[in-house]
């Protein structure tokens, strides 16, 4: 049996397109662009920024964030080539089908389950940090017992917060996908409205003596913090698995992914220039570090406006995490893999209602009850493999002539793939040994399953031949 048979990408395209299992076309760039700003700006500019530069970069997290933004970038304009030739949702799980083969891209979508699902439980659980610290504030609070994940030593046992904030962007989500982004539109807005007022606020009281040492753990502090920060950026990704709701995907597209990272990059290393400014970096170790920095310079009405800003921020990244991961299954129960259940379309409101409730169930039992305080090195893995994936991806795109030429391409190949595989890889080897030896876990896990049902049920391995295999 051939674990590397692929599909055309003229099949894929059919494929989505076929009556009662397409997706409803709605999305527009201005959609794309706010659904990229929604997932990427969250928990990496509220949280993540103070601990990298307390623990490794110092007030050169600016060059960490620079670092992360252009293995980001380079990786933005594959995926952005892909996403406009290959305008099938699935991501890089799809793109590795029409390039690499079955196995392949079944190794990518499992590894893009882990991706989503713990980032998910994970902002799910800071969520609920975040609101439980705001509901204090009026001295509102829940029993103890249901505060946090379980841990009996602590008092703890489930954070029905997470769980009740995941059951509620389900059941937006489950709406479609236009409604879901409108709401994200929406908090997208507000959130950006915070990281300017910080930024115009704090501007005024940036020291510049603070920045000095600029580099005080070496350039290695800065690279372990540009592997560290770049779960900050992971939410581009997510853009492109919206590509079968989106009209005139060969152009809205590209714009959507490019348009949102780079308007992120920028505010990142603004931010981290400011937040370094006003605190001196060994005291930004807190799990506020901007709404800190601004209680260190006596701004508290600000420090307000940010943490409103902060759950607005987090709220909008689990909501686009959701969404990706519920296409992702889709995609992959579509192709047989996983179940079909995953693939089941809601005649009425063209998305995939049950996948969404079951990812659902599953992102609560994490968020609820599992302690995630590593899980963001293994989504950082997660992440890098599919975008050094994608980006050689491209070579093997270039070669395949049944591809249309009119979409989005990636200027300077083979080079800027290349520099996306070569960052990527770079900061993939900054992450612990134990991150990696979980992923590799993971991975096997992942090859028992598909040997033991996906290769079995999926559509390549019928015998009517419905679908080509390309060589």
């Amino acid at each position: 049996m051939d674990l590397f048979r692929k599909k055309s990408v003229l099949d894929l395209i059919q494929e989505s397109e076929k009556k009662g299992a397409a997706l409803r076309k709605e999305l527009g760039a201005f959609d794309l662009t706010m659904l990229g700003i929604g997932a990427i700006i969250g928990t990496g500019i509220f949280v993540v920024t103070g601990v990298a530069a307390a623990e490794h970069a110092g007030p050169a997290l600016i060059i960490s964030f620079i670092l992360s933004g252009l293995a980001c970038i380079f990786a933005a304009l594959c995926y952005a080539e892909f996403a406009s030739n290959v305008p099938v949702s699935g991501s890089a799980y799809t793109y590795s089908y029409a390039t690499f083969g079955e196995l392949i891209a079944w190794i990518l979508g499992w590894d893009l389950i882990l991706e989503y699902g713990f980032a998910s439980a994970a902002v799910a659980s800071g969520w609920s940090g975040y609101f439980q610290g705001l509901l204090a504030g009026f001295g509102i609070h829940f029993p103890k017992a249901i505060t946090s994940a379980f841990d009996p030593a602590n008092g703890t046992f489930v954070d029905v917060p997470a769980i009740v904030i995941v059951f509620l962007l389900t059941l937006l989500l489950s709406q479609g996908a236009k409604k879901s982004t409108r709401l994200n539109n929406i908090m997208v807005i507000i959130k950006l409205v915070v990281v300017l007022l910080f930024i115009g606020v704090g501007a005024w009281y940036v020291k510049p003596a603070n920045w000095t040492p600029f580099m005080p753990f070496g350039f290695s502090g800065v690279a372990t913090g540009a592997a560290t920060i770049f779960f900050a950026y992971i939410g581009f990704d997510a853009v492109s698995t919206a590509a079968e709701e989106v009209k005139n995907p060969q152009r809205n597209m590209p714009i959507g992914i490019i348009a949102s990272l780079l308007v992120c990059t920028v505010l990142y290393i603004v931010v981290s220039a400011i937040l370094t400014g006003i605190v001196p970096y060994n005291l930004l170790g807190v799990k506020n570090p901007v709404a800190f920095a601004l209680t260190y310079i006596h701004q508290d009405w600000v420090a307000g406006f940010i943490s409103i800003g902060a759950i607005t921020g987090i709220t909008t990244v689990l909501l686009v995490l959701l969404y990706g991961q519920s296409r992702l299954f889709y995609a992959i129960g579509r192709d047989g893999l996983l179940p079909k259940v995953f693939s089941k379309v809601d005649e009425k409101k063209q998305t995939p209602v049950v996948n969404s409730w079951i990812i659902c169930l599953l992102v609560s039992v994490i968020a609820g009850f599992v302690p995630l305080s590593k899980l963001a090195e293994l989504t950082n893995i997660g992440t890098l493999f599919a975008f050094m994936t994608v980006s050689v991806g491209i070579l093997y795109l270039r070669k395949n002539k049944q591809v249309p030429k009119t979409g989005f391409r990636v200027p300077f190949v083979p080079y800027i793939p290349i520099l996306a595989f070569l960052f990527c890889g770079y900061l993939a080897v900054q992450l612990p040994a134990l991150t990696w030896i979980s992923f590799g876990v993971w991975l096997v896990i992942g090859l028992f399953v598909y040997f033991g049902y996906g290769r079995k049920h999926s559509t390549l391995n019928n015998s009517s031949g419905q679908l080509k295999k390309v060589i």
